[in-house]
C-alpha cells in the first residue's frame, strides 16, 4: 500500500534542491529517520533498533528490526550474577541476536554485525507517515532558512544593514531586512526616537546569535560603532584607513566626541570628517536624530588629549598624574566664564571627555576651587555651588 504521492513527494525534493540547495537524499535520509523513530514509538519494544527504507518507485515504506551479532565475552545472560568488574551489558532479545543463531540466517556473520528481520507492515500508519514526512520537510527547510541567514548576515557583523520597520513587540523593534527580521532591543534604541511601521531604518548589525530557536540578528542605533560605520559611508578616506578614529564616547541621542588622526600629513582628519560646509557630520547628525558630534585631534600626549576633549571649553592648565590606588587623574584648569562650558549640562562634556581619553578629570577653577569630578567611566560629581549658575551659563553660551 502507498503512504505517499509520489507527484508529491518528487515536486517538493526537486524544489528544495533547486531554490534552497538541500541535496535530497539528504531530506530521504532524515525522513527514513523520523518515520523509523514514530514506528518505534507506535509499535515498537524496549531496547528494538527500527530502520525504515523510503521506496521511491511505489510511494511505500519497508520497516526492519535490526539485531547485533554478540557472544557471551559481550552480554551476559539473566541468570548469570553480575560482578563490579563485569562490562558486559545485559542481553536483549529485542537488541541482540547470540552468533550462533545469527549463523543459521548468514553462515559469514562476524561479532558486532548486524542481522535485519522484516516487520509487519501496519495499515493505521499511514496518517503518522504522512504527518511525520510533513515535519521533517519543514525543518530542513528551516535549517536551509538558517545556513541561508549566517551565510549571507554572519559575515555583515559590525556593519550599517537596512530594513523596514515591521512591528513593535514589549518595546522591541522588529525589523524587515529582507529576507530575515532583525531585532532592536529598546536599550539599543536612541532615546527619544519614534518609529512608524513600514518605515526605512539602518542599525548596526552588532551580533548575529545563534541558538536551537533560529538565528536572531540583533541591531543597534545607539552604539558607539554605529557612529564610527556612518562616517565610514559618508568619508571615503576614513573607509579606505588613511584618517582613524582612535577612540569614541557617546551618549546616544544627546552628544558624541570622537578624536581622529590621520596617516597622511595632507589631510585634516577633522575637515575629512566634517566635510565641505559640515555636509558630512550634518548627514551623520540628521540619520542620529539631531545628536550632536564633537569631533578633535587626537594626541600622544595625555594632557593635550584632556584638553581637546573638553573643547569647546578654553583651558588654561591640565595636570596629569596617578594616585596612590594607580588611577589616571587629570586636574584641569578654567577661567570663570568657561567652567561652565568644560562642565556641560549635567556634566556632559566632562563626562565625555572623560569616557574619550580615559582619564578622571576634575575641574577646578582660577584659584584651584573644585567645580566637577569625573572618573574614566564618565561618572561625574559636580560641587554645589557651581549647580546653580551652571545650566544658566550653559543655557547663554548655546544662544552664543
Amino acid at each position: 500500500m502507498s503512504l505517499f504521492d509520489l507527484k508529491v513527494i518528487n515536486s517538493v525534493l526537486a524544489e528544495l534542491e533547486e531554490d534552497r540547495g538541500i541535496p535530497r537524499e539528504k531530506v530521504l535520509s532524515a525522513i527514513e529517520q523520523s518515520l523509523a523513530a514514530a514506528y518505534k514509538k507506535e509499535y515498537g519494544k524496549k531496547g528494538q533498533i527500527i530502520r525504515a527504507s523510503f521506496n521511491m518507485d511505489l510511494g511505500d515504506v519497508e520497516f526492519r528490526q535490526i539485531k547485533i551479532v554478540v557472544d557471551e565475552t559481550l552480554v551476559r545472560q539473566d541468570d548469570e550474577e553480575e560482578s563490579d568488574d563485569d562490562e558486559r551489558t545485559r542481553f536483549n532479545p529485542e537488541h541482540h541476536i547470540m552468533i550462533a543463531d545469527a549463523r543459521h540466517i548468514r553462515k559469514d556473520v562476524h561479532l558486532d554485525d548486524e542481522i535485519d528481520f522484516p516487520l509487519e507492515a501496519q495499515e493505521d500508519f499511514g496518517r503518522i507517515a504522512a504527518q511525520t514526512a510533513k515535519q521533517v520537510i519543514m525543518q530542513k527547510i528551516r535549517e536551509a532558512e538558517k545556513v541561508s541567514i549566517l551565510e549571507e548576515f554572519g559575515e555583515r557583523e559590525g556593519e550599517v544593514v537596512s530594513g523596514h520597520v515591521q512591528r513593535f513587540e514589549r518595546g522591541n523593534l522588529y525589523v524587515d531586512l529582507g529576507r530575515t527580521t532583525g531585532i532592536l532591543p529598546y536599550e539599543e534604541q536612541i532615546p527619544g526616537e519614534r518609529y512608524r511601521q513600514g518605515e526605512r531604518i539602518r542599525a548596526l548589525l552588532y551580533k548575529v546569535d545563534e541558538s536551537p530557536r533560529g538565528t536572531f540578528l540583533k541591531l543597534s542605533r545607539s552604539h558607539p560603532q554605529f557612529l564610527v560605520k556612518l562616517f565610514e559611508i559618508e568619508s571615503p578616506e576614513l573607509a579606505n584607513g588613511t584618517i582613524e578614529i582612535k577612540a569614541v564616547a557617546r551618549e546616544a541621542g544627546s552628544r558624541s566626541k570622537l578624536a581622529v588622526i590621520t596617516t597622511d600629513d595632507h589631510i585634516d582628519p577633522v575637515g575629512s570628517l566634517v566635510g565641505q560646509r559640515g555636509v558630512r557630520v550634518s548627514t551623520v547628525t540628521s540619520e542620529l536624530g539631531g545628536e550632536k558630534i564633537d569631533i578633535i585631534d587626537y594626541s600622544e600626549d595625555s594632557a593635550e588629549f584632556i584638553e581637546r576633549a573638553l573643547s569647546p571649553a578654553e583651558v588654561i592648565s591640565v595636570a596629569i598624574a596617578e594616585d596612590a590606588e594607580g588611577e589616571k587623574r587629570a586636574v584641569v584648569e578654567v577661567t570663570e566664564d568657561q567652567q561652565s562650558l568644560a562642565i556641560g549640562r549635567g556634566g556632559q562634556n566632562v563626562r565625555l571627555a572623560a569616557k574619550l581619553t580615559g582619564w578622571g578629570i576634575d575641574i577646578t577653577s582660577v584659584g584651584g576651587e573644585a567645580l566637577a569630578e569625573s572618573t574614566e567611566e564618565g561618572d561625574v560629581t559636580v560641587t554645589e555651588d557651581t549647580v546653580e549658575t551652571m545650566d544658566e551659563v550653559v543655557a547663554e553660551k548655546a544662544e552664543e
